[in-house]
């Protein structure tokens, strides 16, 4: 019988468990890994004393010995918008549905938020020695950094727009189709004078401006109004409210360059009287859960963020098992509700 009075050996290492045991840190080893090298008694005994002290394998180290970490790092480059948060609907939908993606793999996911103040932020993540691969959430004004990195690093997938002959594997949607799409609905439903509600700093956004610029074209109308309007959340409702405060009055529809923007362009209207869609029709961009759940329901465009995300993931364990995976352009879709 064990004296209560004698203390309790700790159990932190292999080696301590070894001793414990009275066998050879090899065997515990292969005994917790169920190795049918270790006689059944012996096996059953070493995992019975890890249970009762409540060892764990360091399970990183025996990772890295295997040259494998078990973790994806999931990377949001802000060099566009410092200002915006992870809380950001958007990035809340996506990184969701990645996460799912990945734990179904038995992954697990690092996230990092990035501001890229130096030129190297990207090499910095790439090369820590603790992922096997990486997938970012934008390209943000970092197109030429991740060109750079891919060119030599392969497990890399990227959230975005593709440009021919790019060295990086981008999955996203088709930004000028579906922005033309937007325009085309607006025209068809009457409206002639189109403003765009967004920013153009980043590929994506330039391609939405653009699709709608040729649904403008297309229809002999005038060049969209372009209204800089950032997407970081602190900023927004004020650049909104300015844009129709000084704007109101010259354009009889608005594409919107996101979810997010539309719905604060719908209340802000609200707010001046100005009924949606009678008096100016609104679209969005992405379809997030939101887009139908708030008053009006969100005319929009989309894009299939469950789709993508299990595209990132599925190119990412083909580019890490060598395979060269080529870039995804989804379709976009017009989701017609409400405010439009």
């Amino acid at each position: 019988m064990t004296d209560p009075d004698t203390p309790v050996p700790r159990v932190r290492t292999i080696a301590d468990l070894a001793r414990l045991a009275g066998v050879s840190t090899g065997t515990v080893s292969r005994a917790l890994a169920g190795k049918s090298l270790v006689n059944t008694e012996t096996r059953e005994r070493i995992q019975a004393l890890a249970t009762e002290h409540g060892f764990r394998p360091n399970q990183m180290a025996s990772r890295l010995r295997k040259q494998r970490t078990g973790v994806i790092g999931v990377v949001v480059p802000l060099g566009h918008e410092r200002r915006q948060h992870l809380s950001d609907p958007f990035f809340m939908a996506m990184l969701g549905h990645l996460a799912d993606a990945l734990t179904e793999q038995g992954y697990d996911l690092m996230l990092s938020r990035i501001i890229p103040d130096a030129e190297d932020w990207l090499e910095r993540i790439v090369e820590s020695g603790m992922l096997d691969g990486v997938l970012l959430i934008g390209q943000s004004d970092q197109f030429e950094t991740i060109e750079r990195v891919a060119r030599r690093y392969r497990p890399m997938v990227v959230w975005g727009a593709h440009r021919e002959g790019q060295a990086h594997c981008a999955i996203g949607v088709d930004n000028r189709l579906g922005a033309r799409l937007a325009g085309e609905h607006l025209i068809a439903r009457g409206c002639r004078r189109l403003a765009f509600m967004g920013e153009v700093r980043t590929l994506e956004l330039v391609e939405r401006y653009r699709g709608l610029v040729d649904a403008t074209q297309a229809a002999g109308l005038p060049e969209p109004l372009q209204l800089d309007t950032h997407l970081a959340s602190d900023v927004m409702t004020a650049e909104i409210g300015g844009h129709l405060d000084r704007a109101l009055g010259t354009f009889d529809g608005i594409v919107a360059a996101s979810d997010v923007i539309a719905m604060r362009v719908v209340r802000a209207l609200m707010d001046r009287g100005v009924t949606v869609p009678d008096m100016i029709p609104v679209t969005g961009f992405d379809d997030l859960p939101l887009a139908e759940q708030v008053a009006p329901r969100l005319t929009t465009i989309r894009q299939d963020l469950v789709l993508g995300a299990r595209g990132m993931v599925d190119a990412l364990f083909a580019r890490m098992a060598g395979d060269d995976v080529p870039s995804v352009q989804m379709a976009p879709q017009l989701i017609v509700r409400e405010t439009a």
